[in-house]
């Protein structure tokens, strides 16, 4: 049986978080699967397999009976933390139709967080909160990243803008790396997303000053570093090779995968315990990318358009040295020259927008404009595209991918 295929792709609206409506966050994974389903020319009665990540809330179980599979042969979860299982869960499908235990399974994230609240923001407000509200009671972690939270927390590492500032601050401190290079990785992609009609940011340019002079939120990270809070859901279908022949789209080849992380990580720097001084000011997924190239069998200079998991810039420029782009520390250079850019750079990076433009779908949209970008369908179309590095979060346990234009 040859290399897996992804065949569709679909996507709801994406909007700012709690901008989506009256639609739940349940209803918004419904649309994005059949959506998917539906471009690759397929029904949902082909369908068995659904995979996703991240724990989302919307069981692969139940959307296989409210959308009607007519039988449900492999479902499950990743358990990379957050963004990290993107690119394992597409990888996870891929594994199913390659290994026979299905033939068409579609990955799929859907997030709102308008409609559950984030972490480190201490839960939904209460209606009438008054001087006798019971004080904060100590509760059992329901799992061992919360508990190992509760060694950061009372130290003010409350939310991810803090945790991912710790790496970037010293990558910064070892090599010299500025506030203005991390800037142009945020310029760099709403300038993509600006072309880019499903971006929630698109018709709001950003300029180098405009960065430099918005609000510093955790040191280095000023706002527009961070990624945006999104409401939305996409999807991928993933089949086999024999299948995806006589489909309605172009198939784009899934040449490797891989998933992981180093000894001891755990949560990476949000727990910050256990991370070796090496690879603190890195994205901890150097050994990741050298299994992934190897198994592809290319290399960094064989990469004509990449989609980078971009939680925030200083994460990016980490990625890009330990995906072998340029040497460790020399990433704020590499960015300086313009390398990431769509039309002239050397590798055109997030042609949609990333999660700092388009959307905040815990990167899975990246995987959706992997697609697009070999498929010769972005906004921002890198011509003569036909080798796509996908990854998932960095500075946690993480994944990605290579994919290829059949």
């Amino acid at each position: 049986m040859g290399k897996a295929q992804l065949v569709g792709v679909g996507e709801s609206a994406y909007a700012k978080w709690g901008k989506i409506g009256d639609v739940t966050e349940h209803a918004l994974a419904c649309q994005a699967i059949v959506r998917a389903v539906e471009e690759a020319g397929l029904s949902m009665s082909d369908v068995d397999g659904m995979t996703s990540f991240a724990e989302d809330r919307n069981e692969g179980i139940f959307l296989a009976a409210e959308l009607g599979l007519a039988e449900l042969r492999f479902s499950n979860m990743v358990w990379m933390p957050g963004g990290g299982g993107g690119c394992a869960a597409v990888a996870n499908a891929a594994m199913a139709v390659e290994a026979g235990q299905a033939e068409v399974v579609v990955a799929y994230r859907s997030l709102c967080q308008g409609q559950y609240f984030r972490f480190g923001q201490g839960g939904p407000p209460r209606e009438n909160p008054t001087l006798e509200s019971p004080p904060p009671t100590v509760q059992q972690a329901a799992n061992p990243m919360l508990a190992s939270l509760g060694f950061t927390m009372p130290y003010g590492l409350l939310n991810a803008a803090a945790a991912y500032a710790l790496p970037t601050r010293r990558h910064m401190h070892l090599y010299g790396t500025t506030s203005e290079q991390l800037g142009q990785i945020a310029v760099t992609f709403r300038e993509h997303a600006s072309r880019n009609p499903r971006a929630v940011m698109g018709q709001r340019p950003l300029s180098l000053e405009d960065h430099q002079n918005s609000p510093m939120i955790a040191d280095p990270h000023r706002l527009f570093d961070c990624c945006l809070e999104s409401d939305g859901a996409c999807a991928v279908v993933v089949t086999t090779e024999e299948r995806a022949r006589d489909l309605a789209k172009p198939a784009v080849t899934v040449m490797s995968s891989a998933q992981g992380t180093p000894k001891g990580y755990a949560f990476g720097p949000f727990s910050n315990a256990s991370v070796p001084d090496e690879l603190y000011a890195t994205g901890a997924t150097e050994s990741l990318a050298k299994r992934l190239y190897a198994k592809a069998g290319v290399g960094p200079k064989d990469i004509d358009v990449a989609q980078i998991y971009d939680h925030f810039t200083g994460c990016v420029l980490m990625q890009l040295e330990d995906y072998g782009f340029c040497e460790r520390g020399e990433g704020g250079p590499f960015i300086e020259s313009g390398a990431l850019a769509w039309d002239s750079g050397s590798l055109p990076t997030n042609t949609h927008g990333g999660s700092l433009s388009e959307a905040y779908i815990h990167g899975l949209n990246h995987v959706v404009e992997g697609v697009r970008s070999l498929r010769g369908e972005s906004t921002s179309q890198v011509e003569g595209a036909e080798v796509c590095l996908v990854t998932s979060a960095a500075c946690v346990p993480s994944s990605a991918l290579i994919l290829g234009r059949s």
